[in-house]
């Protein structure tokens, strides 16, 4: 792969055969971000679970204690009272069937998180395809299938994000943007990992934490210590 100069640039100063203390690595990723808008910080972690099997799933979701920095656009999937709490609660969108229709028809996915209560499910499915492979698909897993949809929006807008393993058994997922500086990037990517720590399956054998790499949205990638993940 063709790095452009400013990556080369910034990857010179991170030495490669380091695994870096947490608090070091994220004063590092801070130095590696010179893009020209706010870079993301996002945090890659390999775990030691094969996600083939059903008894080695890690998934769920964690309140940001400084949210992502980002906007979030709520879908809700709701009815009569439910569908008013959720427009009291700041969701950007609610509807049941014509949202459906809005996705299928007009393509239309102009949202980031989708919330749905367990009697909209069966409605919501008819979309699975869509909204499954974008990692949209309401999990009551990660509490966006519930009937206490205001707290669900409301985490959702406060900096809730939601954590599962890929196909490669990593997890990805951002913890703010470079200008939070270190202390409050430092709490998320704390909150954060704690979280997935929590979250080991009983079936996982050997090291939990096989790597950990932090990196900003342009940057390098920096191997934190997975010994000393929390520092």
């Amino acid at each position: 792969m063709k790095r452009g100069k400013r990556y080369l640039k910034a990857a010179e100063i991170v030495d490669k055969t380091r695994l870096y203390e947490p608090l070091e690595a994220m004063e590092l990723v801070q130095n590696t971000a010179n893009a020209k808008f706010d870079e993301t910080v996002e945090v890659h972690l390999k775990l030691g679970v094969d996600s083939r099997y059903a008894d080695q799933q890690v998934r769920g979701a964690v309140v940001l204690p400084h949210g992502t920095g980002k906007q979030v656009r709520v879908l809700v999937f709701a009815k009569g009272e439910k569908a008013k709490e959720a427009e009291e609660a700041g969701a950007d969108y609610v509807g049941a069937e014509d949202m459906v229709a809005k996705i299928q028809n007009e393509s239309w996915l102009e949202f980031d998180a989708v919330v749905a209560t367990p009697d909209m499910m069966g409605v919501v499915g008819r979309i699975g395809r869509i909204l499954g492979p974008k990692g949209l698909m309401p999990n009551p897993k990660a509490g966006t299938v519930t009937m206490d949809i205001a707290r669900a929006v409301r985490d959702i807008k406060a900096g809730k994000i939601e954590y599962r393993l890929d196909k490669t058994n990593i997890i990805h997922c951002p913890i703010g943007k470079v200008s939070f500086g270190t202390e409050k990037l430092m709490d998320n990517y704390r909150t954060l990992v704690e979280a997935i720590i929590r979250a080991k399956p009983a079936a996982a054998k050997g090291q939990y934490l096989r790597s950990v790499v932090l990196s900003s949205t342009m940057g390098p990638g920096i191997k934190v210590n997975p010994l000393k993940v929390l520092g």
